[in-house]
């Protein structure tokens, strides 16, 4: 059993979402209206082209919510409105919170 100071490596290439699934993938009416809003909530900055590192904070109601899930939707938007490739991304840190119904959120913040 590994403590909480250890770390583990294993020797195996990661798969990326594109290798995970097969055939095509169509956005729901769902996601294009959430993209839609999105992109009008974010704030105009400008992002260098450098190596980029992003903090993702969900404030979720329902405990059950996978901390993984809103990441890659929100990473596709963020170069959508930003215009940089998610390549350029070398660090994540996301967190999860619990609210109460109605109080969800994302907090964002890019270095």
């Amino acid at each position: 059993m590994l403590n909480i100071l250890e770390y583990m490596i294993i020797k195996i290439k990661p798969l990326s979402v594109n290798e995970v699934w097969q055939g095509k993938r169509f956005k729901t009416t769902a996601y294009k209206n959430y993209e839609r809003s999105m992109l009008l909530l974010l704030p105009n900055i400008i992002i260098p082209k450098a190596k980029i590192k992003i903090y993702f904070e969900f404030g979720f109601s329902n405990p059950q919510s996978d901390i993984d899930n809103p990441v890659k939707p929100i990473l596709d938007i963020l170069q959508k409105k930003y215009k940089f490739n998610d390549s350029q991304v070398y660090e994540m840190n996301v967190k999860k919170e619990i609210v109460k119904k109605g109080s969800e959120y994302i907090k964002i913040e890019i270095e």
